[in-house]
C-alpha cells in the first residue's frame, strides 16, 4: 500500500540521476607536448651528468717510485712464507717495473747481462746504482737460474737491496 501511493506520486516525465561524466580537462595534444618535453629534460639532464663525469679529472697518477715502494712494502709482509724462488721473481719483477717505467728501458724484456750492458754508457744511471744492480741481479739469477740454496734471510737481503735503489734512484 505505502509502494502503490510513492509509485503514484512520481511523475512519468522525471528520470533518475545520471552518472557522473569523465571529462580530462586538457587536450590530448597538450598531454603528449607534456610528456615528450619531459622526456628531451630528462635526457638532457642525464646527458649533461654523464658529460660532466667524464670531464672531471681523475685522480692524479702514482709515480712509478712509490708504485715500487709500495710493490716492495707488499712483498715484504709475505717475505716469510714466500720461497726465494718465487720471492726472487717477485722482486726482480718489482724493480724491472720501476726501472722500465721511470727511466723508459725495456729492463723486463732483456736478460741480466743484457740489461747491465744497456745501462753502463748511460749517464742516468751512477756507478754506485750500476754495482747495486750487478749485485741484485746477481743474486736474483743465482736463485732463480742455478738453484741456489736460499732462505729467509737472501729474501730480505734482496728487497733491501731493491728498496736501496728504488729510494736512491732518481725519477
Amino acid at each position: 500500500m505505502i509502494l502503490a501511493a510513492i509509485s503514484q506520486a512520481t511523475p512519468e516525465g522525471i528520470r533518475d540521476i545520471a552518472p557522473p561524466v569523465d571529462v580530462f580537462p586538457y587536450p590530448v595534444w597538450v598531454v603528449v607536448l607534456a610528456a615528450l618535453l619531459a622526456i628531451a629534460l630528462l635526457g638532457g639532464l642525464i646527458t649533461g651528468v654523464r658529460l660532466w663525469m667524464r670531464s672531471r679529472p681523475g685522480p692524479p697518477p702514482i709515480s712509478p717510485r712509490t708504485k715500487a715502494l709500495r710493490d716492495l712494502e707488499r712483498l715484504r709482509m709475505q717475505l716469510p712464507q714466500t720461497e726465494p724462488y718465487a720471492f726472487s721473481i717477485a722482486v726482480s719483477d718489482v724493480l724491472r717495473d720501476y726501472i722500465a717505467a721511470a727511466y723508459d728501458l725495456h729492463a723486463r724484456q732483456q736478460t741480466s747481462p743484457e740489461f747491465l750492458a744497456a745501462i753502463s754508457g748511460t749517464p742516468r744511471f751512477s756507478d754506485d746504482d750500476r754495482q747495486l744492480l750487478a749485485r741484485f741481479l746477481e743474486r736474483c739469477d743465482l736463485i732463480k737460474f742455478a738453484r741456489i740454496d736460499a732462505g729467509a734471510q737472501d729474501n730480505a737481503a734482496l728487497l733491501e737491496s731493491a728498496a736501496a735503489f728504488v729510494q736512491g734512484g732518481r725519477s
